[in-house]
């Protein structure tokens, strides 16, 4: 038998062919983009993923502000975070969040998907969320792919 014709591809950073990928979230699931854009930014559709290199694509979302939340999530679903003080714990809800900064919802949501070490946090910044419609990255002509 051959062996050299068996030999198994590892991608790595000159070899990943990350493209710019523009998914609109006007009136879809958080759940569902989320789970999309974390799989878009890992890099698992491709034939060559590897799971300790960088080979996903760059992603970016618009309308993060009009995602939405099946039952009456957007107001009892609870954020929880920590200042670091005394009696620092903080909650909030999606409604809460959605008001004052639209695009942390979807970035938590997609945070959680991630893997939490070193490649997810690289992972992440490959990813650039607007709340309305205009973005900043014309110039990279991102595909548009259907969510």
């Amino acid at each position: 038998m051959d062996t050299i014709s068996y030999k198994t591809i590892s991608a790595n950073k000159a070899t990943a062919n990350k493209s710019w990928i523009i998914i609109d979230c006007d009136g879809k699931s958080l759940g569902r983009v989320a789970s999309l854009i974390a799989v878009r930014l890992r890099g698992k559709h491709k034939t060559n993923f590897t799971p300790h290199v960088d080979c996903g694509d760059n992603v970016v979302v618009i309308n993060a502000s009009k995602v939405s939340l099946s039952g009456s999530k957007m107001d009892t679903k609870q954020y929880v975070r920590y200042t670091g003080y005394p009696s620092g714990q903080r909650f909030s809800t999606p409604s809460q969040e959605m008001a004052k900064v639209p695009e942390r919802v979807l970035e938590q949501a997609v945070r959680g998907m991630l893997p939490k070490n070193r490649l997810g946090r690289a992972l992440f910044r490959n990813m650039y969320v607007f709340a309305g419609n205009e973005h900043s990255h014309e110039a990279q002509k991102p595909v548009s792919i259907n969510a």
